[in-house]
């Protein structure tokens, strides 16, 4: 997504020149840029344009780009509220682990796309 902000909106950029520039392969990148187009975070330029974002990178968070693989965070399956664990009324550590999956989720939605090409990522300040 960095690649693709700092090519967008025009000229935008080839997806192979993101696999070259990353040093990831080809296929393994089609996967990526598959999730990234059904979020509707990035879009391609014509038959054979190059990618750009769908919207600005000042408003594109990193919550916004990792849902686009995984639906929310949730760092232990305890947490995840589908999940029913026979321990929990009595865990100790629970409150633990949901602070830091909500200082995680602050981080995520606090900082911008934009932050990121810019190297300014913000604490969320919990």
């Amino acid at each position: 997504m960095v690649e693709i902000a700092r090519h967008s909106p025009e000229p935008g950029i080839y997806q192979k020149d993101i696999a070259l520039s990353q040093k990831i392969s080809n296929k393994y990148l089609d996967h990526i840029m598959h999730a990234l187009k059904v979020a509707g975070l990035i879009r391609k330029l014509g038959h054979k344009g190059g990618f750009v974002l769908s919207r600005k990178a000042s408003e594109i968070t990193i919550l916004d780009i990792h849902n686009a693989f995984e639906p929310g965070i949730c760092i232990i399956d305890c947490l995840d509220c589908v999940v029913r664990c026979p321990q929990e009324l009595e865990c100790t550590t629970k409150d633990f682990w949901g602070l830091l999956n909500q200082t995680i989720h602050n981080l995520f939605i606090s900082n911008s796309l934009q932050d990121l090409v810019e190297q300014k990522v913000k604490s969320p300040g919990v």
